[in-house]
């Protein structure tokens, strides 16, 4: 295994230096895995490309634009949101699940896709160790979830793949379709903050894990999401400012893409990319805004699915620059995508771009296929 990583480093290096050098929709995923060939004599059945682009065909722009937000779940008028804002999908947090029973958290996450045309995603940051918003809950299990690096200390990778199934049995049976995990980022430092939601070691050993985790992930038909591209290395906190990156983009291509590539070529649907201004890509926008950093992942990484931004409530990115405009700039920039817990003001004000022409519809249409894609690849769409 890790003679693969390391020839996928070799050639993953040649590779960037080339590189370098209407109506309501029908309740009906990623390009990058297609549909099993029908047998011979066997009716055609269409590719995901194509039910994508019927079902776009239905949609009014209100619900194109919806379908750009992952929105963050307000359990009170969430019925209400989901007439008004057609979003893709809710994120559940700890509050939204905390004095709930198997039972009737299932109940809720089936009231919310009864009440949406189109089939939401429904998402939960399930990491294992300091990040996980179920399995916190003993009457979802026993105890929380391990983080990777205490599941690999004390099994090795056999025991990360079969807490991945577990836990993706768990999220599943209860109506999530969407994990955002695994963290792909390397940190070997544990005074880094993000240290201990990582592998905790090597890029190479790193890459190992993500790929075990996104082939089970796969295998239980729950969505994987690779975070935080470009890889969040020594960087501070987001959520509390902005964080700039200095490294050189050698160190990238040989160290924080790794885990990436690995995640893709195994087939993760999503990749997250956070809110670090990364000078070496762009010195003036957060990656996340910027469609240079976007253009890396597409061309130089070959990756063809769903591209998503991290909260864009974050204050690196609002005290900046602004909900509203953020909103706009995500969707400029090429993000499927946009994580919000502010939607009521970023769906306007995505709305508002593309009527004023600031964004061509015809763009809204193109970064929407692919949500709608991953859908179908996922099973949300039937």
């Amino acid at each position: 295994m890790m003679s693969i990583a390391l020839l996928l480093f070799v050639g993953w290096t040649l590779s960037a230096c080339v590189n370098n050098g209407g109506k309501s929709a029908e309740n009906t995923g990623n390009d990058a895995q297609e549909q099993p060939e029908s047998e011979e004599g066997a009716e055609d059945i269409p590719s995901y490309a194509d039910r994508a682009q019927t079902i776009l065909e239905g949609m009014t722009l209100e619900e194109k634009v919806g379908q750009m937000f992952f929105i963050r779940c307000r359990k009170d008028t969430a019925t209400a949101d989901i007439a008004q804002f057609h979003p893709a999908g809710f994120i559940l947090f700890g509050a939204d699940i905390k004095g709930q029973t198997k039972e009737s958290l299932t109940e809720i996450i089936q009231g919310y896709q009864a009440a949406s045309p189109i089939g939401l995603f429904i998402g939960v940051d399930e990491e294992g160790g300091s990040i996980v918003r179920v399995s916190k809950y003993s009457e979802f299990r026993e105890s929380p979830f391990p983080s990777p690096q205490a599941l690999y200390a004390q099994g090795g990778f056999g025991l990360i793949t079969s807490d991945t199934k577990e836990k993706s049995a768990l999220l599943k049976g209860l109506g999530f379709n969407v994990n955002l995990a695994p963290v792909c980022d390397v940190a070997d430092n544990p005074s880094d903050y993000i240290y201990d939601r990582t592998f905790g070691t090597s890029a190479v050993e790193t890459a190992r894990y993500v790929e075990t985790v996104v082939t089970e992930m796969n295998e239980s038909e729950i969505g994987s999401v690779l975070k935080h591209f470009p890889g969040y290395g020594s960087n501070l906190d987001t959520h509390k400012g902005i964080a700039v990156d200095n490294s050189s983009y050698e160190s990238f291509l040989t160290r924080d893409f790794l885990p990436f590539q690995s995640g893709i070529q195994a087939g993760a649907g999503s990749v997250m990319v956070s809110h670090n201004i990364v000078t070496a890509m762009d010195d003036n926008l957060p990656a996340s805004l910027s469609p240079k950093v976007n253009k890396i992942l597409r061309q130089q990484l070959n990756f063809t699915g769903v591209i998503m931004t991290d909260d864009l409530s974050m204050k690196a990115i609002e005290d900046a620059i602004g909900a509203e405009e953020a909103a706009v700039l995500a969707v400029t920039a090429g993000n499927n995508l946009l994580i919000s817990t502010h939607f009521d003001v970023q769906i306007p004000a995505v709305l508002a771009a593309v009527k004023e022409g600031r964004i061509p519809e015809k763009t809204i249409d193109e970064l929407v296929l692919k949500i709608l894609e991953w859908k179908l690849q996922l099973g949300i769409i039937s």
